[in-house]
């Protein structure tokens, strides 16, 4: 093919594979604001767990067909389902619904993702793609930056052409939708060569969703069911009986299974295998949790914390295209698996030195390495696995390839979102129990000013008020009964002093003659009545004030109570709850009511936008301590692959590319049958006759 040619039909993949790209990026960065609005940020697994299986079931299945029918109808098709379920994702109302129609989407996103690596595989050399792979990480670079602007202008709208914002994230699928159609059918042609007749892989098919559904559902559902419960070891039994029924099927259909066994006769198929799997696993798995992390923790808005991972994509296009211009030049690839690994899980060991108090620069650093870990091992794992096997294997290989690096993610992103989510309550607990973090928040929260203010709303109500408000009823509960003791104990000895007084006086003059004694009680009884209630009065108010002092209170209309507003009598308050709080959280047996706060807190984070710093802390603190335990699982699965690419030994690579092969074979084929038919006429016999259909060469 010429170099325009070549172009020509790269224009047609770029653009489905722009239409893919494009909606990763956008529905990453607006994934909480749709969960927030869903009321189901905690069941985001379920969302993109579902387009994960689907992608992931869908993608073997493409390269197959595609190895039999050839690669543009398939890759029409994907489009077509890509876009369909792009409309009715608009629809949804919850994110179970939400859920079902991405699954649609990742019907037609399993063909966008495996089908153009196919394609390059068979139209140029592995040593020439290299070449060319700019223009692909171009569509990867424009949809970082466009994607993050797009979905944060959607997610920050609350209508647009009176359809809520959030919405578009999906509608804009449509168009673009429609112009990948126009360039595929306009610029992808390819010539195909040979024929031979297939069986469809039925039960090979069927068995992958019998294996892969019960197992991703239990990943996903596990924390929820209990991993030993009955529903998880259902599906602990099921998904083994459908990865039995799959090896049979596979061996029985033998070069028409949907993957056939023999490619891992191959030991770089089979290592480039295991090494996707776990690479697939620790970047799924752990990336998802950066927008989330930007966003809940750093504070940015969507579109902050989309441009926010520009320095992964920048990462990302470095290495790939450092490394494919290296392996274009020399034609060795087997250092990039080795140098990959040990650069991303550097990234990651940086990723679990985060905290809230780290810069964005300091986050922007390990996403840095991840990219540059990342770039130089998808290229390389791929076109190990195109390599090692025939020419007319190549899509089936190819999406292999990719399908094992997706189970890989999509268990990563099933189990550790589960992991995270799960840890996430316990978490905000036991950051919350913090006595620094504790003391700060609860006199932020007994501030007034702070309290009720509209920003602080949300996470009053959430977080604070179920803590705050059990304290201020007990708190007044007791003033009213210390105001009701010290005035009865005012009343009480200002009648005896009064008492005492008057008695004094009135015998005095009884003594002197001024007052009869027969009169004496009655007139003590008059001057006592007279002087009592101004003796009360003054007396209580003495006590009141005395007791305020003792209990660093103030005295409002004749009642002890607690002025929150002055800094010392809430400090005093803070002093005096916050060990009792402390130590019931500890226990999990808070009063307050906090753990069942925290769980449901995490299903809308929309509380933390704008909310004081003291009051978030905890939540931040909790989610902090459960994104680095997500980090610390994606740096040992990643430090086994590391270990691993010290055995993964690779072949030279090939100087021709898969059609260029197919082409020679079917030119070589035609000069001996035509040798045959001379070699025949010359003695006066009959050639045999081909023992396959001539290959054709015509382009579809």
């Amino acid at each position: 093919m010429t170099h325009r040619q070549i172009l020509l039909v790269i224009y047609g993949l770029m653009a489905g594979m722009f239409l893919s790209a494009l909606d990763q990026t956008i529905v990453g960065t607006a994934i909480r604001t749709i969960g927030d609005d869903l009321h189901g940020l905690d069941q985001q697994a379920w969302v993109t767990t579902a387009y994960l299986i689907t992608s992931t079931i869908a993608t073997p299945i493409y390269g197959k067909l595609s190895d039999i029918f050839g690669r543009r109808p398939l890759y029409i098709f994907a489009i077509s389902i890509f876009v369909i379920g792009s409309l009715m994702s608009s629809f949804s109302t919850s994110m179970l619904m939400l859920a079902a129609f991405r699954a649609v989407q990742g019907i037609g996103a399993g063909g966008l993702m495996s089908l153009p690596l196919a394609i390059m595989g068979d139209m140029l050399a592995p040593r020439e793609r290299a070449k060319y792979q700019g223009y692909f990480l171009a569509v990867f670079g424009i949809s970082s930056v466009i994607g993050p602007l797009v979905g944060g202008l959607f997610a920050g709208a609350s209508q647009i052409l009176f359809i809520t914002g959030w919405r578009w994230v999906f509608l804009i699928n449509v168009p673009i939708g429609a112009v990948a159609l126009f360039m595929v059918l306009r610029f992808l042609h390819l010539p195909r060569f040979g024929s031979r007749s297939v069986r469809i892989d039925w039960w090979g098919a069927t068995a992958v969703v019998a294996t892969l559904v019960p197992v991703l559902l239990v990943a996903e559902q596990g924390r929820i069911w209990g991993w030993a419960s009955a529903g998880s070891i259902a599906c602990y039994v099921i998904g083994g009986l459908g990865l039995i029924g799959f090896l049979i099927a596979e061996t029985l259909m033998k070069d028409d299974a949907i993957i056939p066994l023999k490619l891992f006769r191959s030991r770089v198929f089979s290592m480039s295998t295991i090494l996707g799997v776990l690479v697939g696993f620790g970047m799924f798995g752990a990336l998802l949790t950066l927008p989330l992390y930007l966003q809940i923790v750093t504070g940015l808005t969507a579109t902050e914390s989309g441009f926010a991972t520009l320095p992964l994509m920048a990462g990302l296009m470095i290495a790939s295209i450092g490394s494919g211009q290296i392996i274009s030049r020399t034609g060795r690839y087997r250092i990039f698996p080795v140098l990959g690994t040990a650069i991303l899980a550097a990234g990651f060991a940086w990723m679990t030195t985060i905290s809230i108090d780290k810069p964005l620069w300091y986050l922007m650093i390990g996403m840095l390495l991840i990219g540059l870990g990342l770039g130089q091992l998808m290229q390389t794992l791929t076109m190990a696995s195109q390599n090692s096997v025939e020419p007319r294997d190549m899509g089936v290989a190819t999406s292999s390839s990719t399908f094992f690096r997706q189970i890989g993610g999509t268990l990563g992103t099933a189990v550790l979102l589960s992991v995270l989510f799960a840890a996430l309550p316990g978490n905000i607990m036991t950051a919350t129990a913090n006595r620094a973090n504790l003391t700060s928040a609860l006199d932020a929260a007994l501030t007034p000013s702070v309290a009720e203010a509209p920003s602080n709303a949300g996470i009053m109500k959430q977080l604070w008020n179920p803590i705050v408000t059990p304290i201020k009823e007990k708190l007044a509960s007791g003033l009213a009964d210390g105001t009701t003791a010290a005035k009865a104990a005012a009343d009480t000895a200002a009648t005896e002093q009064v008492t005492a007084a008057v008695t004094k006086a009135v015998d005095a003059q009884v003594a002197a003659g001024a007052v009869p004694a027969a009169a004496a009680p009655a007139v003590i009884d008059q001057q006592v009545a007279a002087a009592l209630p101004d003796a009360k009065a003054k007396a209580e108010t003495a006590a009141l004030a005395a007791a305020a002092t003792q209990a660093k209170a103030s005295v409002v209309n004749g009642a002890l109570t607690i002025d929150y507003a002055n800094a010392t009598q809430r400090q005093h308050v803070v002093t005096e709850v916050v060990p009792g709080i402390e130590s019931a959280l500890k226990k999990g047996t808070s009063g307050s009511s906090t753990s069942a706060s925290s769980s449901s807190s995490i299903s809308d984070t929309s509380f933390l936008n704008g909310a004081d710093k003291r009051l978030s802390k905890p939540f931040l603190t909790g989610f902090n301590t459960s994104a680095v335990l997500i980090y610390w699982v994606g740096l040992i699965v990643v430090l086994t692959a590391f270990v691993i690419t010290w055995f993964f030994k690779v072949p030279p690579l090939r100087q021709r590319s898969a059609l260029q092969e197919q082409a020679d074979k079917a030119a070589a084929d035609q000069a001996a049958n035509a040798d045959a038919t001379v070699a025949a006429s010359a003695t006066g016999t009959v050639a045999p006759a081909p023992s396959q259909p001539e290959p054709v060469g015509t382009r579809r």
